[in-house]
């Protein structure tokens, strides 16, 4: 591979393509709407995408970063995996040699693995901003939780526990603000809802929105194991859930607030204007 000569480095943010990673994810085809939005010269990545982007492919890297001047790095399945550091880190430095500056990635709050990812990240000479985001509002409507709130039952492995449910609007306007303004270079925003809920009451608020009965029902780690597998789905999943399930999440963070001035979306509100789509009409 060759350096590409075609630098975006003194280019102001109207000027700069932005590759967005995950363009068809959750929080990527939001951050691709918003730079559009602005009219702003965005290229999404993704496996079926025009210019295809497979994160362990590096091969296609290149042509997908050609040009670019920003990226949004949203790593599928998840940081905390096993090789996701190696893999971003990689991806990183390669972006500073084709001639990429801003680079702003989606991690999440309190994975060790995650850490990694982001100092790999960091090291690689751009102008950085992580975004550390809570489990998703999300999840429940576009995400795995889906067919279970079709069905009735969220049986889950969370005990008691508690987590700042974060909505995907909220993280898409902080990482747009990241890329778009030089005042971000160098942050690190903490992103959560506005309260801490459990999954008892977020079924009673499903419940309530979709006018069906939702109930929550407690399984052990090893039984949800076991439904990952009988769907296809990495094991590696389980283990998130010990984010929740330890309490290192169990509190409010304001990078909301710090990014955008404003407070993030209740989980209350984003039941309803999800409800109001017919995502939840069994």
């Amino acid at each position: 591979m060759t350096p590409n000569t075609h630098t975006t480095e003194n280019m102001p943010a109207t000027a700069r393509t932005t590759l967005v990673t995950g363009g068809t994810g959750k929080t990527g085809r939001r951050v691709a709407a918003r730079l559009t939005e602005r009219g702003l010269p965005v290229r999404t990545a993704s496996r079926g995408s025009e210019i295809p982007f497979v994160w362990e492919e590096p091969d296609t890297w290149d042509a997908a970063l050609g040009g670019v001047g920003a990226v949004y790095i949203s790593y599928y399945p998840d940081l905390a995996f096993p090789g996701a550091a190696e893999t971003v880190g990689a991806f990183a430095e390669r972006a500073v040699a084709m001639g990429v500056r801003r680079l702003v990635l989606l991690s999440g709050r309190g994975e060790e693995g995650a850490l990694i990812s982001e100092d790999k990240v960091r090291g690689s000479g751009a102008d950085v901003t992580v975004v550390r985001a809570s489990w998703f509002n999300q999840n429940f409507d576009e995400g795995f939780f889906l067919e279970s709130v079709l069905a009735g039952e969220l049986a889950l492995p969370t005990g008691d526990a508690v987590e700042p449910f974060v909505d995907v609007d909220d993280i898409a306007d902080v990482a747009v603000a990241a890329l778009t303004d030089d005042r971000h270079i160098g942050g690190t925003y903490e992103l959560s809802g506005p309260r801490l809920l459990g999954f008892a009451e977020i079924a009673a608020e499903l419940s309530r929105a979709t006018g069906r009965e939702i109930t929550y029902a407690p399984v052990t780690l090893d039984a949800y194991r076991d439904f990952l597998a009988s769907v296809g789905a990495p094991a590696d999943f389980a283990d998130l859930f010990e984010l929740i399930n330890d309490g290192r999440n169990a509190h409010l963070v304001h990078g909301v607030e710090e990014a955008l001035g404003r407070k993030p979306k209740d989980f209350t509100d984003f039941v309803a204007d999800a409800a109001r789509t017919g995502v939840w009409r069994a």
